[in-house]
């Protein structure tokens, strides 16, 4: 029932057989089946990589960066977990083990840079209890009314989209999600993640002075990195909400990357980071 001619492909994406046939000898994509007659067949899957491919096409990538990059963003989808998207992605990131109070701080940082740099970003918050959360609910209702699209995800009861806030997704009990810190911000001028797992073990994630809890954590201002963040994070809203999910992968499809000159950001976001370790 997947099996689709080579036809109805290039009717499905807008794509010439004879391109679809030029591209497949020249850059291995698309990687058509064979039928038991020996003709081209393919899958649901491989129109929407070549619809992405169109898309990065008409925002002026050449034809292998826009394959390349719509190859990659099909590859995200078997990563449920924030941190493995990143940590696998081939980007220059250095794993470091962090205290709670240590992540806090990171977070802040990144929060507030949010809200002094980053015009009409997305934003992704992670938190593994609905309670970690609603202590800094105002600090991202306040980064939501700046955003695009604003989601948090924690052990909510359902998905809510509160006026004035990010939209709530549950996070269910099997998702390696719910063992993860996450602070995702994808803005075109401005890009920035940090993802952290905890070490399992540790200590008790509900107990008080819980700050001596530890996790592995990356965080960067590449701009792939966190656009590879944001695109898993809107895999995980398709599960829960088809339509918000798509919505927030068509909106990453079309924005530019930030800046890939990251100096000046790094500069103060460190600025940040630095003063709020130093109040700790």
């Amino acid at each position: 029932m997947n099996e689709l001619a080579i036809k109805e492909v290039s009717e499905q994406s807008g794509i010439a057989a004879g391109t679809l046939r030029m591209w497949e000898q020249r850059y291995g994509f698309p990687k058509p089946q064979r039928s038991s007659n020996s003709y081209r067949v393919y899958s649901s899957e491989d129109v929407e990589a070549l619809r992405r491919v169109q898309a990065y096409r008409h925002r002026g990538l050449s034809i292998a960066a826009a394959i390349e990059r719509a190859i990659e963003d099909g590859s995200l989808s078997d990563r449920p977990s924030l941190y493995a998207s990143v940590a696998a992605s081939g980007r220059v990131v250095q794993p470091q083990v962090l205290r709670k109070s240590t992540l806090i701080a990171l977070s802040r940082a990144i929060e507030h840079e949010t809200l002094a740099s980053a015009a009409a970003p997305v934003l992704f918050g992670a938190f593994q209890h609905e309670s970690f959360y609603r202590a800094v609910e105002p600090r991202y209702r306040q980064m939501a009314k700046q955003a695009d699209v604003a989601v948090v995800f924690a052990d909510f009861e359902a998905e809510r989209s509160p006026s004035g806030g990010p939209v709530e997704i549950p996070i269910a009990p099997e998702d390696a999600l719910g063992n993860e810190w996450a602070v995702v911000v994808d803005a075109p001028g401005y890009a920035a993640c940090l993802l952290a797992w905890e070490q399992p073990g540790a200590t008790d994630p509900t107990a008080d002075g819980d700050g001596e809890r530890r996790f592995e954590a990356i965080w960067t201002l590449d701009p792939v990195a966190t656009r590879r963040a944001a695109q898993t994070a809107a895999r995980l809203v398709a599960r829960t909400d088809p339509a918000l999910g798509a919505e927030l992968g068509q909106i990453l499809l079309e924005r530019p990357l930030a800046i890939d000159d990251s100096a000046p950001a790094l500069t103060a976001l460190t600025n940040r980071i630095v003063a709020y370790l130093e109040a700790a």
